[in-house]
């Protein structure tokens, strides 16, 4: 019954409008070792083009927010990501009147990616519980935000922030025996863009250093890591990096999760990864889409432009050929939908 009346209640907020608002956005400034927060919403004010990074975004900045579900959403961005390589989803969410924030992770992101995994993974939750903090004191959103009813959508390594405020928990010490017993067939995973397999002689010896690095550098921190946020009460994660956490942690999950999966991910093995987590949740999680031919880079949306993606990052990152990427558009909508049915006006 609640579902249903909180479909009901998401199709007379589309009457109402809230569908046809255009989009705002406002940058928090960073402070201290916080990065900035980008927040979109919906909005009256008519958008413009709107130039960041490599992107042209169509945006109403500064605009003032216009009303509408009350609920808030955040995004969790990829090692090495931003904000910008969300928007399609932002939109979404904004047109069914979500606000939208993504805060910038330390230390791993586009302006500065000097040190992705388990050391970013530690510090991801709290800056996503920090930056709902600033949103909700923000004097132009908090006042129509109800702050006990708020979603959180990640993709890889957002995705395990994402996992985290689900109630998993993991440690470095199961991400180094992960990749000791793993290397080959999930050596992207564990090494990133620093170098790959060529099928050659040296693939051995890349293995074997690999393995000895990552041993030396989290083997021996066996310290669970958690994260609770009450006020969070459903989660998304995309193609997420998985297989450092404990699978009974994800058993039965503290909120509603929801699970997007890529059959061509060659960044992180689906059945290490994103199958592992569906096959410890099931039945109390959902899969929320599968994208049967999709890669890994699929869920970014609008996808980094070909001259900024270049060797190993668009070996993993560059859609697969015959791949339709219109149809990630209906990928998004399942998205917006999950968080209507969970997190109802």
């Amino acid at each position: 019954m609640r579902r249903l009346l909180a479909t009901a209640a998401a199709l007379l907020a589309l009457a109402a409008g809230t569908a046809r608002a255009e989009v705002g956005l406002v940058t928090l400034p960073a402070q201290g070792q916080e990065g900035p927060v980008t927040v979109f919403y919906p909005t009256a004010a008519p958008e413009q083009p709107v130039h960041r990074g490599p992107f042209t975004l169509s945006l109403a900045p500064d605009a003032p927010p216009a009303r509408g579900n009350g609920r808030l959403v955040m995004i969790s961005h990829g090692s090495g990501g931003n904000p910008w390589v969300h928007t399609d989803l932002a939109r979404a969410l904004v047109h069914a009147g979500f606000v939208v924030a993504a805060p910038e992770h330390h230390a791993d992101n586009s302006r500065d990616p000097s040190d992705p995994g388990p050391d970013s993974w530690k510090l991801r939750p709290a800056e996503v519980s920090r930056a709902i903090d600033e949103v909700l004191r923000d004097p132009r959103f908090g006042a129509q935000l109800h702050p006990d009813d708020v979603g959180v959508y990640g993709m890889s390594a957002g995705g395990h922030t994402a996992l985290v405020f689900a109630g998993g928990r993991w440690s470095p010490g199961l991400f180094a025996r992960h990749c000791e017993a793993h290397i080959a067939e999930d050596f992207p995973a564990c090494v990133g863009l620093i170098t790959r397999l060529r099928g050659d002689w040296f693939d051995g010896l890349k293995e074997w250093i690999a393995v000895g690095v990552i041993r030396h550098r989290f083997g021996d921190d066996t310290a669970w890591q958690a994260h609770d946020d009450p006020r969070v009460k459903a989660v998304v994660a995309g193609v997420p990096f998985a297989a450092d956490f404990d699978p009974t942690s994800l058993a039965r999950p503290r909120v509603p999760l929801g699970l997007v999966t890529a059959d061509g991910d060659r960044w992180l093995a689906p059945r290490l990864h994103s199958g592992a987590v569906l096959q410890a949740c099931r039945p109390r999680c959902e899969l929320v889409a599968d994208i049967a031919d999709g890669g890994h880079g699929a869920l970014l949306s609008p996808p980094p432009p070909p001259a900024v993606l270049h060797g190993i990052a668009a070996d993993l990152l560059d859609d697969p050929p015959g791949f339709d990427r219109a149809r990630m558009a209906a990928v998004d909508q399942r998205i917006v939908a999950f968080f209507q049915r969970h997190l109802p006006p």
